[in-house]
């Protein structure tokens, strides 16, 4: 079996006297794709959030393999610099990682979500989904051996849809794990190894997808 790159042993989050999830204990090999699903409100972003360090767990222990610079987090907030371009925004973002990217390889990772033509374009006046796609290449320039997914495709077009789906499918097979929180069920159960369901405060499932019963989502708001 794989080495565990995330080990989370008794881990539980509240927020004051509110439980959000307690008593979780999994292990994320690498080489897998873990989804997480839920209900709304069952507490799929926090724990992504505790999962990638952004957040501290309220009882229990996060052991990761990585260290923090390994691991990209992709969630609602784009975090990009509205005044910077484009290519500004994946200059500063991979230097900060320590990568030297010249000009070339930053216009090629825009082409690969659509924005070459915007590359010198502030991205504060990017529409949502246009955000979203300048982070997506954030990331992936990044080729993060770990990587955090919160409900990625918001915005997207399929085109870049399809990008999103084989850079997890390459991050996968060079040996990487993915955590991606989704909605979208009926299709993105098939790209997953794992899942994770997030039931009344605890895991209801955490196993392989193939033993994964997905009609106890039929019919519920999963967003």
């Amino acid at each position: 079996m794989s080495a565990s790159l995330i080990t989370l042993r008794g881990v539980a989050k509240f927020y004051g006297d509110r439980l959000v999830f307690k008593g979780l204990d999994l292990e994320i090999p690498a080489g897998r794709v873990l989804l997480v699903v839920g209900v709304n409100g069952a507490g799929k972003s926090t724990l992504l959030r505790v999962l990638a360090g952004l957040a501290s767990p309220s009882a229990g222990q996060v052991e990761h393999a990585l260290d923090k610079g390994r691991m990209a987090y992709l969630g609602h907030q784009t975090f990009l610099y509205g005044e910077a371009t484009a290519r500004e925004n994946l200059r500063f973002w991979t230097r900060l990682q320590g990568l030297r990217l010249d000009d070339q390889a930053l216009d090629a990772a825009l082409a690969r979500v659509g924005l070459a033509q915007y590359a010198e374009e502030q991205a504060g006046n990017f529409s949502r989904g246009m955000a979203q796609r300048l982070n997506l290449a954030r990331v992936f320039c990044l080729s993060p051996p770990l990587l955090f997914l919160d409900e990625p495709d918001t915005g997207l077009d399929e085109r870049s849809k399809g990008f999103l789906h084989r850079q997890i499918e390459e991050l996968r097979a060079a040996g990487g794990a993915v955590v991606w929180v989704s909605h979208h069920l009926e299709r993105d159960l098939p790209r997953a190894d794992d899942v994770l369901h997030l039931e009344k405060g605890r895991a209801g499932y955490f196993g392989p997808v193939a033993g994964f019963d997905a009609s106890v989502m039929s019919g519920a708001s999963t967003c």
